[in-house]
């Protein structure tokens, strides 16, 4: 059947998916969509970048002291995290399954960011770790509902042929929202009621505007298919017998994602202890993020057309892991402020290229076209799972393994790790 003038149809390498597979899709809504889904993820991004490296870092070690910051922040971002893991898979299932006049993301991404705002505001008064431990756990399980769905967007509506185009906007959000966060939290460090609620106005604001603009099909008289326990919990993790494409690129992002969070997780306490500024940390945190923003814009987006117009991702994938592990190299040889700079720089290249064409690869190895939302909440996974496993890892590593000079090395071989399981994807270039 001839394409409609100045209709894109959605391709698919999937099975179609009678609940939710995405119209044609015209080239006005498509521009709209790719100028609002930036600023949609930088809006939740925002909030990562700032709380968990650095305003509650500062709340734990307000409350606490100084002996017991690294262990206990350890055990409030690792239960968060967990928390996050569970949530965003099976955000994405109940998203898949939602038959409304609103489509089956918009709900839930509207009431996503609501929750996990107003449990942000809530973190402002909170003044012992318990309170603390449970309202982040609550903004994860709110900015999760929000952040599974919307990963969805792309399969649904985006032509896999613009999808690396898509992958950069969508990672350059992600990534300008997660160093401005720091920025952020650094000038705020002193009115933290005040941050969490601009946080959580930004965020909130931002979803919605994207998801008046951008709305779904009504989903209401779509076919159901049939609940089944076993097979829910058996889609949570990847296959690697029946989509070994999909095993390798969950086992790449997770360990890329592990090299960042096992240093950047700890940036505050490594300034002030490793590299021994002390009460001069918190304001050399902003000069760490420009710098890695300053690599990471040009890098992706160079990459994501780039990977478009040549038909291939795992090159700039590969590359992207490579120089990760190389950055994690220089405070570990040089335990400055300068080296710490340098990596910050290099760092924002790596992940600037890692940006702009993971969201496309892992798009193009979905197991099924069925359940979009759930596969990348279980995808995601490999973004939240790095967020347990390094506190644990760190703080344990400090404690008793070296201290923080011994993370570079350990984050270098993850990364290095992360760019050696996605040669193992054969079904994408």
């Amino acid at each position: 059947m001839a394409r409609p003038p100045g209709e894109l149809r959605v391709p698919s390498p999937l099975p179609a998916d009678p609940a939710g597979a995405a119209a044609p899709v015209d080239g006005r809504a498509l521009r709209r969509l790719m100028a609002c889904i930036g600023p949609a993820n930088l809006g939740v991004a925002l909030v990562w970048g700032a709380v968990p490296g650095t305003l509650l870092a500062l709340q734990v070690q307000r409350a606490v002291g100084e002996d017991a910051k690294v262990g206990t922040l350890a055990v409030v971002t690792t239960v968060g995290a967990l928390v996050a893991m569970v949530a965003q898979p099976v955000a994405g299932a109940v998203s898949d399954r939602t038959r409304s006049r609103f489509g089956r993301r918009g709900p839930w991404i509207v009431v996503g960011v609501v929750t996990g705002g107003l449990a942000l505001i809530g973190m402002a008064f909170a003044h012992s770790v318990p309170v603390m431990l449970a309202l982040w756990c609550l903004v994860q399980i709110g900015y999760n509902f929000a952040v599974g769905p919307l990963s969805a967007v792309m399969p649904d509506r985006v032509p896999p042929e613009r999808r690396g185009l898509f992958s950069t906007v969508t990672g350059l959000g992600s990534m300008c929202g997660s160093l401005l966060g720091q920025v952020f939290a650094a000038v705020f460090e002193d009115r933290i009621t005040t941050a969490y609620v601009v946080l959580a106005a930004l965020a909130t604001s931002l979803a919605v505007v994207f998801v008046t603009l951008n709305p779904d099909r009504p989903s209401r008289d779509a076919p159901q298919e049939p609940f089944e326990v076993r097979e829910f919990l058996r889609g949570l993790l990847p296959n690697p017998r029946k989509h070994p494409d999909f095993f390798w690129v969950f086992v790449s992002r997770l360990c890329t994602n592990l090299s960042y969070f096992l240093v950047f997780g700890y940036k505050l306490y490594i300034l002030q202890d490793y590299i021994g500024l002390h009460d001069e940390a918190i304001d050399r945190v902003p000069v760490l993020a420009l710098t890695a923003v300053a690599g990471l814009l040009p890098a992706a987006v160079v990459t994501g057309p780039l990977s478009d117009r040549l038909g291939r991702r795992k090159v700039f994938v590969v590359a992207s892991a490579s120089l990760l592990g190389c950055a994690m190299f220089i405070p570990f040889a040089l335990p400055t402020m300068t080296g710490m700079t340098a990596m910050a720089f290099l760092v924002g290249i790596g992940f600037g290229c890692f940006q702009g064409v993971d969201t496309a690869l892992i798009s193009q190895v979905l197991p099924s076209g069925r359940s979009f939302a759930r596969d990348l909440g279980v995808v995601n996974v490999a973004a939240t799972l790095p967020q347990v496993l390094a506190p644990a890892i760190a703080g344990a590593v400090v404690l008793w393994l070296g201290g923080y000079r011994t993370l570079f090395p350990l984050a270098m071989a993850c990364a290095l790790l992360g760019a050696v399981a996605v040669l193992r994807v054969k079904g994408v270039r």
